[in-house]
């Protein structure tokens, strides 16, 4: 086993000013889009946690969060789609003799 000079990796740099053109990548370019998104991922978890404290809430004084989430999910779909959605189930349902 041969040992490995570290001296002739690239060093990784933390600075800003690090950035540069490499293999026809800008990288102050990339950079931004980077931090960017990484601004958008922690407002993203930020939302995330309100919208668990709301159904917390909404728990806590006896409503039925698996149903909310359900109801959520029907207001966000089309018309005609909930439409077909329901009628399916209710073809199921009736074909294994399933009671309303």
């Amino acid at each position: 086993m041969s040992e490995t000079n570290i001296a002739e990796f690239p060093q990784e740099h933390n600075s800003s000013d690090a950035t540069q053109n490499v293999g026809g990548v800008a990288g102050e370019r990339l950079k931004s889009f980077i931090e960017r998104v990484e601004r958008l991922e922690e407002e993203k978890a930020a939302l995330a946690e309100d919208i668990k404290e709301i159904y917390a809430e909404a728990k806590a004084v006896g409503f039925d969060v698996k149903t909310i989430r359900k109801v959520i999910k029907l207001r966000k779909m089309d018309t005609e789609k909930r439409r077909e959605e329901d009628e399916l189930l209710e073809l199921y349902k009736a074909a294994i003799g399933m009671p309303d």
